[in-house]
């Protein structure tokens, strides 16, 4: 027994090194779980900080997208069809930056491809690692105004044609332009709320029917559309000009369509130029006279507009004033697609000259396709990618 007894002598202290062992293990398992534990939360914090950056990309893309530049552009795969985000943008608040690129799927459908990071992953301050990064794309449609033309000519007041003078309601395809579809139908030549309409000597009017009474024109039809008002189209102008006398014609520079010159307003006449897919939204603030030579997008004149010899314009026009023309020009069409006035004054003092109302709605359509900002799909428009 005392052999026995001598044997076990230091065990305790085998016991109390194992038992240190074991709680020094539990302690740090313990650590490295709470270490584990914040790390996945801190990473799931920088996952949904760079989600919010994304977003926040993805709506700075929309509003301040430019319809100008970017709408007419070739369709995806074409290089020149990719247009790059501000890169990188800063998301409000310094939370982070983003950068990506919009793609055009169709004449109408568009893309939007961003990709998030908050700030700490995209300043590189994490060590040992990338950082988080979300991508997500929106699927956006083009959300054309609502003008609300039914007619080549749309007015409240009455209309004096004289000389050879003509307002057609036929749906017609500008000269030269192979990518419209084909005419629709018959549209009224003149839609007013009950004015006199007078044609003399060789004007005329055609349509289906020729005049049409709408009571329902106001004011308000020539101010108030569908998706916006006329000061926020005029707002939203990239031409913006006072009262004057003006001369318009396509300006290019180094080959490219040079938008910086007030007095570009496109090429509607010369299909497959530089300016041909160059639709201005145009502002004039008051009274101004056109004597040459073309332009087409949408035009807003706050007063009277004068259109001297073979002036045309492809789009839409509205007019706050009158509507006055006098030919003496080769060219017959003045206008292609829809004008809304709220008075119209059509005369022709040269019967050398036409003044000429054509409705056309591949005009319309171009420039509304060209000026209309973009909204998200309603069902679907939104996808996260990886």
């Amino acid at each position: 027994m005392r052999r026995v007894l001598r044997d076990e002598r230091g065990m305790a202290l085998a016991v109390a090194i194992f038992a240190l062992v074991v709680v020094g293990a539990l302690v740090a398992g313990a650590f490295f779980a709470g270490t584990q534990e914040q790390r996945v939360g801190e990473n799931q914090r920088r996952v949904q900080t760079s989600f919010g950056v994304a977003e926040a990309g993805v709506q700075e893309r929309v509003m301040s997208w430019r319809a100008d530049s970017m709408n007419k552009r070739p369709l995806y795969p074409d290089s020149v069809g990719i247009y790059s985000v501000a890169s990188p943008g800063t998301a409000p608040g310094g939370t982070g930056r983003y950068f990506g690129y919009s793609y055009k799927l169709g004449n109408n459908i568009f893309l939007i491809d961003v990709t998030g990071r908050d700030q700490k992953s995209a300043g590189g301050a994490l060590a040992g690692g990338t950082g988080a990064r979300q991508r997500i794309g929106m699927i956006t449609r083009l959300a054309p105004i609502d003008f609300g033309i039914q007619a080549s000519l749309t007015t409240q007041g009455g209309v004096s044609l004289v000389g050879n003078a003509t307002v057609n309601g036929a749906d017609q395809n500008p000269t030269g332009w192979v990518s419209c579809d084909p005419p629709g139908p018959v549209m009224p030549g003149i839609r007013d709320n009950g004015g006199n309409v007078t044609a003399q000597g060789n004007s005329n009017v055609t349509g289906n029917p020729a005049v049409v009474n709408d009571p329902g024109l106001s004011n308000n039809t020539f101010t108030q559309f569908g998706g916006a008002t006329y000061d926020q189209m005029a707002a939203r102008a990239n031409i913006q000009l006072g009262p004057g006398t003006y001369k318009t014609n396509p300006a290019v520079a180094g080959g490219v369509c040079d938008h910086t010159v007030l007095t570009n307003w496109g090429d509607g006449m010369t299909p497959g130029s530089a300016c041909s897919t160059y639709f201005p939204i145009i502002h004039i603030a008051g009274t101004a006279t056109l004597n040459g030579d073309q332009g087409q997008g949408v035009l807003l004149v706050d007063g009277d507009l004068n259109v001297q010899g073979s002036y045309q314009f492809f789009g839409i026009v509205i007019i706050q004033g009158d509507l006055k023309t006098a030919g003496g020009g080769s060219t017959d069409a003045h206008f292609w697609g829809g004008v809304m006035a709220k008075n119209a004054d059509l005369s022709i003092q040269s019967l050398s000259g036409h003044a000429t109302l054509n409705y056309s709605s591949c005009s319309i359509l171009a420039a509304l396709q060209a000026t209309s900002q973009i909204s998200m799909m309603r069902q679907r428009g939104w996808i996260q990618l990886y």
